[in-house]
């Protein structure tokens, strides 16, 4: 009995020792060198150059890049707020320290669908927090406002909704689903009246069917989504004050007799969050710790888990959270996730290498080569 107790005290000094351990920064983030960390700093260095010379070709105005990518979209419209980008910037942090930066991290920019894995992060807060008793509900039982009724959208649960696997039909804010990155073939008519799949079994990446995620989260936290991300995440991990997170002009909706806005998933039709890189590889870094930040847990690790398992629809997606299953990048952990947006802006956690590392305005094909080398970098490589 006594060499029982014994080992779980000893178990419970090394999981408290180890927990003192981890490193997360205040308002002044760290730095350590390669050779502190027992980085291969050729290599650190070689994969900071390769992000500089490989910058993503999109437009440094990116409502022109907008209108040039989704110009086959019928009525397509930007109606929220959009910048014109910076150039490359990112930094790579190790074991919670910064070991490498390049560009301007401070500047904001948008982050288009990176912005999904932020309204991701709001789900898990409504489930941790109990306003959703479980992702397998249906959406239904919480928005009664019409949007999820009949006989098709009636069917969609959370999970749907967070994997882009409902297929919901219908028109949100001006937008229609089926206008949203519609097929090659075929015209508005066939778009319009196109078969409906199973809720749960096929997967669709569609920004209309994200934002009815943020409007229907809007309902069950009846405060804005960007004041709950502020309280219960980005205050909390030391973000700086000048990241926002916008709608459309015309998402304003009446929540208890207060006009609210309700946020868009991305910038595809402009809006989304509005970051830099430096607050990015904060939430990064928190979920390198699975929800904790320092001695608080502000998102269960659960929750953490869960967002970046495979699902049915696509073993290479969580809950807005991207998985490198399938080798998606060559020769790289297929055991990291990462948030993606548009334009090469990703956040990457790698929790075999204890990394999270941040890219702004990439070249999307040169990001599996990139990441090799950042790996290649680590110690034992």
């Amino acid at each position: 009995m006594k060499n029982n107790t014994l080992t779980f005290l000893l178990s419970l000094c090394f999981v408290v020792a180890t927990a003192q351990s981890q490193y997360f920064p205040d308002t002044t983030w760290l730095v350590k060198t390669p050779a502190e960390m027992q980085l291969n700093k050729t290599l650190l260095d070689s994969a900071v150059n390769f992000a500089l010379k490989n910058e993503n070709k999109v437009e440094r105005d990116l409502r022109i890049a907008n209108l040039k990518s989704y110009a086959r979209e019928p009525d397509y419209k930007i109606i929220g707020p959009m910048k014109e980008r910076g150039g490359p910037a990112g930094l790579i942090l190790k074991n919670g320290y910064i070991v490498a930066q390049w560009g301007d991290i401070n500047r904001v920019d948008m982050t288009f669908s990176v912005t999904k894995s932020f309204l991701s992060t709001t789900a898990g807060l409504a489930i941790d927090n109990g306003l959703i008793k479980s992702v397998t509900d249906s959406v239904k039982n919480y928005v009664w406002d019409g949007a999820f009724e009949g006989p098709h959208n009636s069917k969609i649960k959370w999970e749907d909704l967070l994997n882009q696997s409902s297929d919901w039909s219908g028109t949100l804010f001006g937008l229609h689903d089926w206008a949203d990155r519609p097929p090659k073939e075929g015209t508005i008519e066939d778009w319009k009246n196109r078969k409906l799949n199973e809720p749960g079994t096929v997967f669709e990446y569609n920004d209309v069917r994200v934002n009815l995620l943020a409007y229907s989260l809007l309902q069950a936290w009846r405060k804005p989504l960007a004041i709950v991300l502020k309280e219960k995440i980005m205050d909390p991990i030391g973000a700086s004050a000048t990241w926002r997170w916008y709608g459309y002009e015309n998402s304003f909706v009446n929540i208890d007799g207060l006009m609210m806005q309700s946020v868009s998933g991305g910038g595809h039709s402009g809006g989304g969050v509005f970051i830099s890189a430096i607050d990015q590889a904060r939430f990064g870094l928190l979920y390198l710790r699975k929800g904790k930040w320092k001695n608080q847990q502000l998102l269960s690790e659960k929750w953490v888990a869960t967002a970046h398992q495979p699902s049915n629809s696509n073993k290479d997606y969580g809950y807005m959270w991207w998985i490198n299953t399938s080798g998606r990048w060559k020769d790289v952990s297929s055991d990291l996730y990462f948030a993606a947006g548009f334009g090469g802006n990703y956040i990457v956690i790698d929790n075999v290498n204890d990394l999270v590392v941040v890219t702004r305005w990439m070249d999307d094909s040169k990001m599996g080569e990139f990441m090799n080398l950042v790996e290649r970098s680590m110690p034992n490589q």
